[in-house]
């Protein structure tokens, strides 16, 4: 997958682990950013699958997404998604929002997940 015109990749594997740059909530389809910040936020979710699926990861290897957010008010957007990603309470990965400046978006998330090839 590609990180845009940015010479660099979305994600990593090495070391046993899958580690991600920044993950946005564009539609991989039309590469349009919706006007919905609740989109945005889904778009999130389905990206951060794409990446975990094209790693061969599923959600049980995720062990951190860090969400970065441009109101903390999207913070019950994520959670919404984020209870549908995870549904079981004891099998979370550990989580942490934070509200900083995103050019042109609104909601963005790196992940840390175990390496789903190197597990086999």
């Amino acid at each position: 997958m590609s990180h845009g015109t940015q010479p660099i990749p979305v994600a990593v594997a090495g070391g046993g682990l899958l580690v991600t740059g920044g993950i946005g909530g564009v539609d991989r389809e039309s590469g349009d950013r919706p006007a919905a910040i609740e989109q945005e936020v889904a778009n999130v979710f389905a990206n951060v699958r794409a990446v975990l699926e094209a790693a061969e990861c599923t959600a049980a290897d995720v062990l951190r997404l860090t969400f970065f957010v441009s109101d903390r008010s999207t913070r019950d957007l994520i959670n919404r998604e984020w209870l549908a990603m995870f549904p079981d309470e004891a099998d979370r990965p550990a989580r942490h929002t934070l509200v900083t400046e995103l050019a042109g978006q609104r909601v963005q998330a790196e992940l840390i997940a175990v390496d789903g090839r190197s597990a086999r």
